[in-house]
């Protein structure tokens, strides 16, 4: 995953505690996976539609 090991991310995860405080870090969290989750979605989505043409 990008290159990232286990030190790099709890580095990440200390320097994002610091920088917005442990009350805004959830809500960080679910805004990034809502917005992981959509972009998944419209990745299948758009390469569902461009299989399907691909086969007529």
């Amino acid at each position: 995953m990008f290159g990232l090991g286990l030190p790099e991310i709890l580095l990440i995860l200390v320097i994002a505690l610091l920088i917005f405080g442990a009350a805004k870090l959830p809500e960080i969290g679910r805004a990034l996976g809502k917005a992981l989750s959509e972009f998944k979605k419209g990745t299948q989505e758009f390469t569902g539609k461009s299989d399907a043409e691909g086969t007529e």
